[in-house]
């Protein structure tokens, strides 16, 4: 299995090539060069593996340059019950008929994000061990990426971590989790802007191939296909989950900022997952949602990126888009990169053509947007009519799967975090304090260690230097 970049770039890379990488040279995203292809018969096989079992299969599709012994050997220390708190990994918690949250946030920071990036860690952490080599990951985050891959880097050898977040965008929670981090390998640094920002400075540092090579910058936001890879499992688990042995099509909602965690779905559905419907669920920053409405993909500044109740999909540039868009159009890395590039930079955006527009049912993708008066809403309703209390973000998701139910396909909703993170919508929506894990008690009063910078990509390379031993 070989990768390129969605911008032509078209040097095969092996997996362990693009792992502690970010983006591809040429500013574009990995992808395989092809997507492999599971069969009924491999699909009734895989029914019934244990969690760690199905990775195990899923990704040997796509990675050969890792021993399978020590593959599979990661794969079990990562996916246990003591870390995720059921040894499903992932469960399904069923609302009613045809009707379930998949559980992704058992992990150690409450989000679904702790479910790739434990991998991402161990799998960091052996490669450079193979490598005798150390690395320095540069990160942004609207509130979880960021916790969920502290966590999971923290102590690790040979690991540095600079993670960007908004300053005061997000929840009091996702803040005292990262910035109650004493771990001297650990770095937060909070930009003055909002999560675009922080990714644009991301890309900027990344495109300095000079820096990164010298500084041994990585990621692991969703622009890292290793990520992105590790979510495509849960699809699978939830489908096997929701499904007898006759199979049949399973409809999946997921709420979307960044685009990675439904463009895992997209690539298990290219894969032949039988999934009939990506629903992305968007809040008011409605970027995703407009497109899939009208053809017209239109990033937003700072001032139209509204500070919401669901903070983790405030963003109104989602980087994993890219990918999705190169399979829209054919796979045309010179008709990607002009639209991500020239067409990005000079126009605020782009609008496909009408023969790639209707190409975008084929892909299955359907999308809604939800308020915060959605939110506090759905939050109300699903705890009256069925005890279970659920998150803003997963209110999006609900709220919007609600209206693109389909009479006997299951509608899966990906569970983005614990309500804990988001003490104060749920106040709001059921009048008491969302419960929170014994290990979380008292987060918000610890002491923090974190820097305000800038929203400058240069103040930020003079600090990952500063700390680098220059």
């Amino acid at each position: 299995m070989k990768y390129l970049s969605t911008r032509g770039d078209a040097t095969p890379r092996a997996f362990c090539e693009i792992l502690l990488e970010g983006l591809a040279p040429d500013g574009g995203l990995y992808l395989p060069e092809t997507y492999p292809r599971v069969d009924a018969a491999t699909l009734a096989r895989w029914r019934g593996l244990s969690y760690p079992q199905l990775a195990f299969e899923i990704l040997s599709l796509y990675i050969d340059d890792i021993p399978a012994a020590d593959l599979r050997a990661l794969l079990d220390r990562t996916y246990t019950a003591a870390t995720f708190g059921d040894a499903r990994i992932t469960p399904l918690k069923p609302l009613e008929p045809g009707l379930a949250l998949q559980a992704l946030s058992n992990g150690p920071t409450l989000a679904f994000k702790d479910v790739a990036m434990q991998l991402l860690g161990a799998l960091f952490e052996y490669q450079l061990g193979r490598l005798g080599q150390q690395l320095n990951i540069l990160g942004a985050t609207s509130g979880d990426t960021g916790s969920a891959a502290e966590y999971a880097m923290r102590g690790r050898r040979g690991i540095r971590v600079f993670m960007l977040s908004p300053h005061g965008r997000m929840s009091p929670f996702q803040q005292a989790q990262m910035f109650s981090l004493q771990d001297p390998n650990i770095h937060n640094l909070a930009i003055e802007g909002v999560f675009d920002d922080c990714q644009d400075i991301v890309k900027a540092v990344s495109a300095d191939l000079a820096f990164k090579q010298r500084w041994c910058i990585g990621t692991v936001n969703s622009i890292n296909w290793a990520r992105l890879l590790a979510q495509v499992v849960y699809y699978f688990a939830g489908y096997f989950q929701a499904t007898g042995r006759d199979g049949g099509e399973v409809d999946f909602a997921v709420p979307s900022g960044n685009f990675g965690n439904i463009c895992a779905g997209h690539v298990a559905r290219r894969m032949g997952l039988p999934i009939g419907r990506l629903v992305a669920a968007t809040n008011e920053n409605d970027v995703l949602d407009e497109f899939f409405r009208t053809g017209r993909y239109r990033v937003r500044g700072s001032a139209e990126t509204h500070a919401t109740s669901s903070p983790s999909m405030d963003i109104s540039k989602a980087s994993n888009f890219e990918r999705f868009v190169f399979d829209l159009v054919g796979r045309d890395a010179a008709r990607t990169a002009e639209l991500f590039g020239p067409a990005l930079s000079r126009d605020g955006g782009f609008t496909v053509s009408a023969d790639e527009f209707a190409r975008v049912p084929g892909f299955g993708f359907v999308s809604g947007r939800s308020t915060h008066a959605d939110r506090v809403a759905t939050i109300r309703d699903c705890w009256q009519r069925h005890q279970v209390l659920i998150d803003t973000h997963t209110a999006d998701g609900l709220k919007v799967a609600r209206a693109h139910r389909r009479a006997g396909v299951p509608m899966l909703v990906l569970e983005t975090a614990l309500p804990a993170k988001f003490a104060e919508a749920i106040r709001e929506a059921v009048g008491f304090e969302p419960p929170r894990p014994p290990a979380t008690e008292g987060i918000e009063r610890l002491p923090r260690r974190f820097e305000v910078l800038p929203a400058d990509a240069e103040r930020v390379k003079r600090y990952i230097a500063e700390h680098c031993g220059a």
